[in-house]
């Protein structure tokens, strides 16, 4: 078979179904480019600060909406409800975010027996290598900005200790504190008081958190058509592979023919010549 696809045609042949296969490649590897596309936002206000009370309500589910928005609330800090969330990292070293409860001035109270007087928020204030450099919160009334952040998830089976928590879990800060809460944290980007700056401390670090980026979706039918790409490539060397198959088989039924011939090169196809049998001889008739 080998000599058949050897033939020149054969050979163009599979030339033309390798370009024609990197085609269908090509065409695949877009499809699948446009199959993960960043899901484009709309015209995003996340970075305009706006008021906590006016963004998000306390005693409610935390809309995606207002996920990675920048808040400005005014309030104070009570300092003897702070935390240490452990294991975050600050450029590739590990160390504690300063979690302090925030009671939020002019925020909307919860009803309930368990409902405190006031409505706090968590406040991620800055980052500190060890938890020996984390100071107390800045006393009197402030008014603080940063970015509202969806309540984490607590770590299962895990104590962290006294003054510690496995997480921003505002469900497992609320229960620690004992006060009602907004359904999420605020990273905190700047502290102010009477028209001041409050610095953090020489070895707090400023979180700054970015925005998150957009969800990443996946385009199934452009999946698809880029799996479809990838068996026309196939298909088409399929096809010259049955091309140059069934061009040998014809080689094959023609040598046949040729062998044949020249076994009974008179007439091939005639039956063999009969002889026809010679009558016996005529019975004598015995007179009696």
């Amino acid at each position: 078979m080998l000599k058949t696809a050897l033939k020149p045609r054969w050979i163009a042949g599979l030339v033309f179904a390798l370009l024609l296969s990197g085609v269908f490649v090509l065409l695949s590897q877009w499809q699948l480019s446009r199959s993960t596309q960043h899901e484009s936002p709309a015209a995003s206000t996340t970075e305009e600060v706006k008021p906590l009370v006016d963004v998000l309500k306390p005693g409610q589910f935390f809309p995606g909406s207002v996920s990675d928005q920048m808040v400005t609330a005014t309030g104070s800090y009570d300092p003897g409800k702070q935390v240490l969330v452990e294991g975050r990292l600050y450029n590739n070293q590990k160390g504690y975010w300063i979690v302090t409860a925030f009671e939020v001035n002019g925020a909307p109270t919860l009803k309930g027996v368990a409902a405190s007087p006031q409505t706090w928020i968590p406040v991620a204030r800055g980052w500190v290598a060890d938890a020996a450099q984390a100071g107390p919160p800045p006393s009197g009334t402030l008014t603080l900005t940063g970015r509202l952040i969806p309540s984490e998830a607590p770590v299962p089976n895990v104590d962290a200790g006294p003054g510690r928590a496995s997480a921003v879990s505002t469900a497992e800060l609320i229960n620690s504190w004992d006060v009602s809460s907004y359904p999420g944290f605020i990273a905190a980007t700047s502290e102010v008081a009477g028209g001041v700056s409050v610095p953090l401390g020489d070895n707090v670090k400023a979180l700054n958190i970015p925005p998150q980026p957009p969800a990443e979706q996946i385009n199934w039918l452009n999946l698809f058509y880029a799996v479809e790409w990838v068996v026309f490539a196939g298909f088409s060397v399929f096809i010259w592979w049955r091309l140059v198959r069934d061009d040998y088989r014809r080689d094959l039924e023609d040598d046949e023919d040729d062998d044949y011939y020249d076994e009974f090169p008179e007439d091939p196809h005639a039956s063999p010549a009969t002889t026809e049998p010679s009558s016996p001889d005529p019975e004598h008739k015995v007179q009696q």
